[in-house]
Order: C-alpha cells, then sequence, then structure tokens
C-alpha cells in the first residue's frame, strides 16, 4: 500500500524533485549489500539485525551464540534471515521514501509555487 501511494505522489515531481529524492533515500535508506555482508559473517552474532534496528532479537541472537547449546538455534535463525533480510531492506526504504516525499510536498505547499 505505501509502494502504491509512493507511485502516485512520485509521478506529480518534476526531475529535480525526483532527482533529490533518490538521493535522500541513498542517504538515509539501507544497503542490501551491506546487509547481506553483515548477515553472512556476522549473522550468528545478530550483526544484520543490529543494521536493520531490529535490537532486541539481535542481542537475543548475541547471547544464545555465546552459548553452545544456543548456536544451534541461531543457525537455523540465520539460514530464516537470508530469506526475510531483503524485505526488511525493502520495507524500509519505502518508509524512506514516503518520508522524504511527504517532506517534499510539505516544502511545495509552505513556498506555495511549487519550487524547491
Amino acid at each position: 500500500m505505501v509502494m502504491n501511494f509512493n507511485v502516485a505522489q512520485k509521478s506529480q515531481l518534476d526531475a529535480r524533485e525526483l532527482l533529490l529524492l533518490d538521493q535522500e533515500v541513498k542517504n538515509r535508506g539501507k544497503n542490501m549489500v551491506i546487509a547481506y555482508v553483515l548477515w553472512y559473517f556476522l549473522g550468528i552474532f545478530g550483526g544484520h539485525r543490529f543494521y536493520t534496528g531490529r535490537t532486541g532479537s539481535a542481542i537475543a541472537l548475541l547471547i544464545l551464540s555465546l552459548t553452545g547449546l544456543g548456536l544451534f538455534i541461531t543457525f537455523i535463525w540465520w539460514v530464516v534471515d537470508a530469506f526475510l533480510l531483503h524485505q526488511w531492506i525493502k520495507d524500509h526504504n519505502q518508509a524512506i521514501e514516503a518520508q522524504v516525499l511527504n517532506e517534499i510536498q510539505s516544502h511545495k505547499a509552505f513556498t506555495g509555487n511549487g519550487m524547491l
């Protein structure tokens, strides 16, 4: 639903505003490659979850991985996260895009002329 709303709002922007939107999403958003590198190398310790803002479960992963029995559980959790991580990053970046779109629209409404 957020994505459809974003598309409708983006269709009302000019080229300069679209460039601004793209740059802000890149600056504020999460990087898919970084997330998967963290997942691969530090996933057992919750590194990718810290990066995506899921600190509660990241701390649980960290504590479980420090125990011998919990290592088996974290391995299963690590494998499952490989399939979930892509959607987490995508959802986060769409939320950032919606936020920036609202900021651009608010600025246009405040200035009254539609120009940034």
